[in-house]
């Protein structure tokens, strides 16, 4: 009767064996669809170089296959203690999407403590980094950049730099350095004006970029609005570095006006508004709400006037994370100050001021904005980082807004 009750038991710990066995196949079968990314591979394959002097490029295994040569480069530059991989998922849906034509520069000269170093010493090696790109690739006719936080602001440095004659002093300067003529024939031509790295500007985009600096009255919503704490964090700007001083406009090299409110003028041999003006287009996205790092204003380059908060809702079921878009806005005809008039009075600029003036000076252009706003729970946690491929592989909360940007991106 014993050796029955043993063997009885043995079988019904066995079923149990095989009962959990197939619940947890069923599990991962229930659980595995949902990270889209594990099957990314699969779905859009690519063939991913990794540069010695930095980044990553990205072209589709089928064009390699057919022989195409891409002729439209995208340029994707990460945020601050970010990296190349923070674009993985948007450059694979770019590739999905137009295989034949783009070539996907993932950028990686200023990843992790790197971005620390200042925009200015940033837009250096991401100018020099996209010259060697296009060098790799000569078929190369048209180039975008997309921007996330402050690669936006990286970007925007950088076009200066490879913008007409200054890409060709560039390129020579380089060439001088490492004693190298692969870009002679371009210098003997007169193509490079009016584009950037001596191709055809077309878009140039960013996402929760702090255009008009962190400093101010909710520029950085994490501070809730509260004087005491926006004071105290511009006083620690040092913190980060110089690009913190950057971003809070407390940077002040040799007596200089500090380097945001620089940036919306030509200036020092820089043509920062000219070589933002030869875009076909400029999209700025913004989110409404539960982005602590970026406030809404400076990265839509509103006025707080301006927002109608607490109104917008989703208005198409494809992307239902979009709430608003202005198509090609241009601000009123304002006069834009010049810089020798900031230069004698910036110090007695008070904050609003300051904030004012590079106002003007970016809305001199037309941009398109697009609102983005994410629902509660887990997505309040991803809002500035919506962009991140792991981010979007989890919640898919950001998906949408990548697939916007693709659908409306111009070729």
């Amino acid at each position: 009767m014993a050796a029955n009750e043993v063997e009885n038991g043995m079988k019904i710990r066995e079923g149990y064996g095989v009962i959990r066995n197939r619940l947890k196949s069923m599990k991962k079968q229930k659980i595995l669809p949902r990270f889209g990314c594990l099957r990314l591979d699969d779905e859009s394959p690519t063939v991913d170089k990794k540069i010695d002097d930095g980044g990553i490029d990205m072209v589709s295994a089928g064009a390699l296959n057919d022989r195409c040569d891409p002729t439209h480069l995208i340029v994707m530059v990460n945020g601050i203690i970010g990296s190349s991989q923070d674009w993985r998922y948007a450059a694979k849906q770019f590739l999905k999407t137009h295989p034949q034509q783009v070539l996907v520069h993932c950028s990686e000269k200023n990843t992790a403590t790197l971005t620390f170093d200042g925009i200015d010493v940033m837009g250096e090696r991401l100018a020099d980094e996209v010259i060697s790109v296009v060098q790799r690739y000569p078929n190369l006719c048209k180039i975008s950049f997309i921007g996330h936080s402050l690669g936006g602001l990286i970007a925007r440095y950088a076009i200066a730099l490879l913008f007409g004659r200054d890409y060709m002093n560039r390129v020579s300067k380089i060439d001088g350095e490492t004693g190298s003529n692969g870009c002679a024939k371009v210098l003997h031509e007169d193509n490079y004006i009016g584009k950037i790295a001596g191709l055809q500007p077309v878009n140039f985009i960013t996402f929760a970029t702090p255009h008009l600096g962190s400093r101010g009255h909710n520029q950085v919503p994490m501070f809730c609005g509260f004087h005491a704490l926006e004071l105290i964090a511009r006083h620690g700007s040092w913190f980060l570095g110089r690009t913190g001083r950057h971003l809070f406009l407390t940077d002040k090299d040799k007596g200089k006006t500090p380097l945001l409110l620089r940036m919306v003028n030509d200036c020092e041999g820089l043509p920062f508004m000219s070589a933002l003006q030869c875009f076909n287009r400029r999209v700025a996205y913004a989110n409404v709400r539960f982005d602590q790092l970026v406030g809404w204003c400076t990265s839509s380059i509103r006025h707080e006037t301006e927002l109608t908060k607490g109104r917008y809702k989703a208005k198409n079921d494809r992307y239902r994370h979009i709430v608003n878009v202005d198509n090609g806005v241009l601000a009123a005809s304002q006069r834009v100050s010049t810089l020798e008039s900031i230069m004698h009075a910036w110090k007695n600029l008070r904050t609003r001021d300051m904030v004012e003036e590079m106002m003007k000076g970016l809305t001199a252009v037309s941009w398109e904005r697009v609102d983005v706003k994410f629902g509660g729970g887990k997505h309040r946690l991803i809002a500035h980082n919506s962009i991140q491929v792991q981010t979007y592989c989890v919640h898919s909360s950001g998906a949408d807004v990548i697939q916007h940007m693709i659908d409306n991106f111009v070729l």
